[in-house]
């Protein structure tokens, strides 16, 4: 009973999966097949799978017999080629959606669900993954090629192995950091192509904190001498930009440290905490702007070049080394420092390294969290200054009472949050 509840589940998978391509297909009036033929095609692959049992002999026969089915229907309806995606596309996905229905019984459903929907979906987006190709140009694609030098061919052939004089560089691990920082920041930086350099207030310092909140920073500094409502309008974006990074933070917590429950429970609260400190005050000056321009975003710099990841790398490094040294050596105090130093310019490199050690040190899955906010003050202090000697008095006196308000906050828990 039980094995035939399975059979009618794949069964009945497969016509749903059929069904939802071949009624994508139906809207554009392929002559090739639609929504009665792309169901019976998923059936027949489930079907194929059943009955080859252990081996693959029906299911190469009937990749087989598909193949001379599609080659009759194209010598008798024509190839039209004013529209060859109604050739080649609709004749890929017949072939893969058999594949699907023969993959919901060799394989877990779940991977013949995934594979099923996604050719939906790649199929009715065709408009907007074409657009996406236009809007890109040659140095975004130069970017997303770097970023797969990057993680599929660099990462892969690094020793994963600890080195160094306390056993605590891996260089697998090292550059597995640089893949997840220069990921998130290549997803911003991609975002800010499509999206366009022309864009809303909050968008731009949404992309700006995803891409680089002290680039950011320093450019909208540089803005703010021009008139007053330049510097009313760079108030705004630095500080969105600098909520993000918090968002950035939570990412790099979890991505990292996701094996100790502790360390993230004890972690997440206070970004959290910081976050809203510095989303409120952002919020309001954002309302209270009224009236607002079209923004003309700076052009951002490409996040993936080598030469970057390999600073970054080098810096997380250090920082790693730094904090098992001071660990090791000066206690909570020199941690602290470390934090503080490290932390002046940029938020990735301590926040990765501490989730780091966490895993392993029960005393930093602890107080983790600590160095982490002492992080976030000295960037906030560093930017304060980026806006007073770039951006002028009246940029500094708009931005240092928001800014108290995270700060002030995150020396109460530094100073009164024993409980965690």
């Amino acid at each position: 009973m039980e094995s035939e509840q399975i059979l009618f589940q794949q069964l009945g998978l497969a016509l749903l999966l059929g069904l939802l391509v071949g009624l994508q297909r139906e809207r554009t009036a392929t002559p090739m097949a639609g929504l009665r033929t792309f169901p019976l095609i998923t059936l027949f692959g489930t079907v194929s799978a059943i009955l080859s049992g252990p081996g693959v002999w029906m299911v190469a026969a009937g990749v087989i017999a598909l193949g001379i089915v599609i080659s009759v229907v194209f010598f008798v309806q024509g190839h039209r080629r004013d529209d060859p995606e109604r050739g080649t596309t609709t004749t890929m996905a017949i072939l893969l959606m058999y594949a699907v229905g023969a993959l919901l019984v060799v394989a877990p459903v779940s991977v013949g669900i995934v594979i099923g929907s996604g050719v939906a979906i790649l199929l009715q987006f065709k408009p907007e993954l074409h657009l996406i190709s236009h809007q890109l140009g040659d140095k975004d694609l130069k970017a997303i090629m770097q970023f797969v030098l990057i993680t599929c061919i660099i990462l892969p052939i690094l020793p994963n192995k600890n080195y160094g004089p306390l056993n605590v560089l891996n260089p697998f691990e090292i550059w597995l950091m640089v893949v997840l920082i220069v990921g998130m920041s290549l997803t911003g930086y991609i975002l800010y192509k499509l999206l366009g350099q022309t864009s809303g207030i909050f968008l731009g310092g949404l992309l700006g904190g995803i891409i680089s909140s002290t680039a950011t920073t320093v450019s909208y500094a540089q803005r703010a001498r021009e008139s007053d409502y330049a510097a009313r309008l760079a108030t705004v974006v630095i500080m969105i930009a600098s909520t993000i990074v918090y968002g950035r933070v939570l990412v790099e917590v979890v991505a990292v440290g996701y094996e100790s429950q502790d360390y993230l429970i004890r972690t997440i609260v206070p970004i959290c905490v910081l976050m809203v400190l510095t989303l409120v005050p952002a919020l309001i000056v954002w309302l209270r702007l009224g009236e607002q321009k079209r923004l003309s975003m700076p052009e951002q710099e490409n996040p993936t070049q080598l030469k970057s990841a390999l600073v970054f790398g080098l810096m997380y490094a250090i920082v790693l080394f730094a904090l098992a040294l001071a660990k090791k050596f000066f206690g909570g105090q020199g941690l602290h420092a470390i934090a503080a130093i490290s932390g002046l310019t940029d938020m990735d490199a301590i926040t990765l390294s501490t989730s780091r050690m966490a895993m392993d040190d029960p005393s930093i899955a602890r107080e983790g969290w600590q160095l982490i906010v002492i992080g976030a003050l000295a960037n906030v202090v560093f930017k304060v200054g980026i806006a007073g000697v770039v951006g002028g008095r009246k940029l500094l006196t708009r931005i240092v009472p928001l800014f108290s308000v995270p700060v002030i906050g995150g020396i109460l828990m530094l100073a009164f949050w024993h409980s965690l």
